[in-house]
């Protein structure tokens, strides 16, 4: 039996999924959460082989998330089911140590399969994201300008091309106006932009606007 944790902080998705996972006679969900901390504490207090996790979680969550869970669990596959498209985040989430990447759009197809993979101690990722993290290990300095910035600098890249100004994503991730507008700056440093609209209109471009 494959023992699973969801973590995701819509329930009607959780719902999904357990509709989905009911058919099947070898899985079986035995825990959930809805943010970041509780998903820590699912972590900490249940026993289980794949943690499906939401990449957009109130709380700690993305690619810091996957990274603390690995952390205090290293042999626990995860695998992420989200609304971002792959092109977005599936390197990043795999290189924190995520086992596989699958988007809601087709969840419901491979999920199943993706679930036995990881819990296997195999990945499960596309042939797409598998070109890409040949490209990214391979040669990172002649990639797209947005493979060159840190977890945390395309985290508020994201929230930037989403249309959020520096005080807001400041609320948002609990950090400092100031210590944001650095990160805001070493991003449009990096990406060779002079301002937000350049940062926007390179998103749209490349397909990374949320």
């Amino acid at each position: 039996m494959i023992r699973i944790g969801l973590a995701d902080d819509h329930l009607i998705v959780r719902q999904g999924l357990k509709q989905i996972l009911s058919d099947q006679e070898d899985l079986a969900v035995v825990g959930e959460a809805a943010n970041g901390a509780e998903t820590l504490q699912l972590v900490r207090d249940t026993a289980f082989d794949v943690l499906i996790l939401d990449l957009s979680m109130p709380g700690r969550s993305g690619v810091e998330l996957i990274k603390l869970i690995k952390a205090e669990k290293p042999k626990l596959a995860i695998l992420v089911l989200s609304m971002h498209k792959e092109e977005q985040y599936a390197v990043r989430a795999i290189k924190a140590g995520a086992a596989g990447y699958l988007t809601k759009e087709s969840a419901s197809d491979q999920l199943v399969s993706a679930i036995r993979r990881v819990a296997s101690g195999r990945a499960f990722v596309t042939p797409a994201v598998a070109e890409w993290m040949i490209l990214d290990f391979g040669a990172p300095s002649e990639g797209p300008s947005h493979t060159q910035l840190s977890d945390r600098e395309f985290q508020i890249f994201q929230m930037i091309v989403s249309g959020m100004n520096v005080t807001a994503i400041a609320d948002a991730l609990c950090l400092s106006v100031k210590t944001v507008s650095t990160h805001k700056a070493r991003i449009l440093q990096k990406m060779h932009m002079s301002n937000s609209a350049e940062l926007i209109h390179y998103a749209i471009e490349h397909g990374l606007r949320p």
